[in-house]
């Protein structure tokens, strides 16, 4: 059972090296991207103004005025002093060609004072510039910026299927760090005077027992966040039953009356004011989100700044249907079944942010320690490949040389 075990974790682990060498580099920058960002960039996170903020709606419609081929998609409700509103938007539909504006630009930095922008990129965008840094990295981290062919979203998936494969390998490397009993303590032990061979060897076994859980948090909330509904809700709804996501979610999509004129989004945040209430939801609305495709809101409930989720299983979100503006479901911290409270946890245990900075500066760790384990495991394959050639043509050699003994 051992060679086959040996034979399967040399190859997944050869598969998967790379793949998560890039990850781990960049999952320990990301955890700190709007800190980064706001370094590289302070134009996009610092206003040129003070002055009280417009209402966030205003805010919305002098963007939309200001450039009419653009829909704003991701509004923030509230600003912290003295920052910029950074606002998604999405091209417009053109009427003369029946396709999307192009459009360079999907996030944009405005004044909350004077709703002038102050800035604006492609987000994910692949470039190295100052501007698009952080959000290359960030997109890097999850799908290597491979694209969608066909609708077929491939950089997500691999990245994915990738995670599937890290998964299972992190269970054969557990079995094989511990070949006896008697030789446990050598799987925990780095022979740093030694060096060389013996230490990079130490790197990858005792290095991966001592983080052994923290790696199988990672690979698991990995496929989560790149294969939440095809492949982990499924897993998850055999145990426990889940509450239908954003995207499975048949109510945001029902068709309103006839002749019923598509919800405002005024109409939206009073009808989420009001539920909030309902809810007891005691955060202040902190964004709004609209998905043209589905043509349904979500309404975040936080602090500004914290759009994220500083600490624990993330913020509330409240659903609507565009056409009726009828609430039709929530994502709500701690609340439904053990399933729902299970995928909470996914993002801010991947992030760290379940735990605060504590949290992010473990994932930091991790993320550079997903990287040694993955290079050392590539130094230690190439060099027993080389050493398996040699054998294998010192024994050809002597195989030919009897060969011409006997003829």
């Amino acid at each position: 059972m051992r060679p086959i075990l040996v034979r399967l974790h040399r190859w997944l682990g050869v598969a998967t090296a790379l793949f998560l060498l890039v990850s781990g580099l960049t999952g320990a920058i990301i955890a700190w991207d709007h800190e980064i960002d706001a370094l590289l960039n302070p134009s996009f996170f610092h206003a040129r103004t003070d002055g009280p903020a417009l209402p966030p709606l205003e805010l919305a419609r002098r963007v939309e005025a200001a450039d009419p081929r653009v829909e704003v998609t991701y509004l923030p409700l509230g600003v912290e002093p003295g920052h910029t509103a950074q606002l998604m938007v999405m091209p417009r539909i053109d009427p003369g060609t029946k396709a999307p504006y192009d459009v360079a630009y999907n996030q944009i930095a405005v004044d909350p004072a004077t709703g002038q922008v102050q800035a604006q990129r492609m987000w994910g965008a692949i470039s190295l510039a100052r501007i698009d840094l952080m959000p290359f990295l960030y997109k890097l981290h999850y799908t290597l910026h491979l694209p969608i062919v066909g609708g077929f979203d491939v950089g997500t998936w691999l990245i994915g299927i990738v995670g599937i494969m890290w998964l299972f390998d992190s269970g054969i490397a557990l079995v094989l760090s511990f070949p006896s009993v008697k030789a446990w303590r050598k799987s925990f032990a780095f022979r740093v005077k030694r060096g060389g061979y013996a230490l990079t060897f130490d790197l990858h076994r005792s290095g991966g027992v001592w983080i052994w859980g923290l790696l199988l948090v990672m690979a698991l909330t990995s496929i989560s966040m790149n294969l939440a509904d095809p492949v982990m809700r499924p897993v998850v709804s055999l145990f426990s039953k889940l509450t239908p996501s954003f995207t499975e979610n048949a109510e945001l999509v029902r068709a309103g009356a006839p002749g019923q004129p598509p919800a405002t989004r005024e109409q939206i945040l009073n009808a989420a004011a009001r539920d909030a209430r309902r809810e007891n939801l005691t955060g202040p609305m902190g964004a709004l989100y609209y998905a043209p495709m589905f043509q349904a809101y979500g309404v975040g409930f936080f602090e500004p700044g914290r759009e994220h989720g500083d600490v624990g299983l993330g913020n509330a979100w409240l659903y609507y249907n565009g056409r009726t503006g009828a609430l039709a479901g929530s994502s709500i911290p701690g609340r439904g079944s053990a399933g729902d409270i299970f995928m909470q946890a996914q993002f801010p245990l991947h992030s760290g942010r379940i735990a605060g900075i504590a949290g992010r500066i473990l994932v930091s760790a991790v993320g550079v320690a997903v990287a040694v384990l993955s290079a050392t495991g590539l130094i230690i394959w190439l060099r027993k490949r080389a050493a398996r050639r040699l054998s294998a043509g010192a024994t050809n050699a002597r195989a030919a040389r009897e060969r011409s003994l006997t003829s």
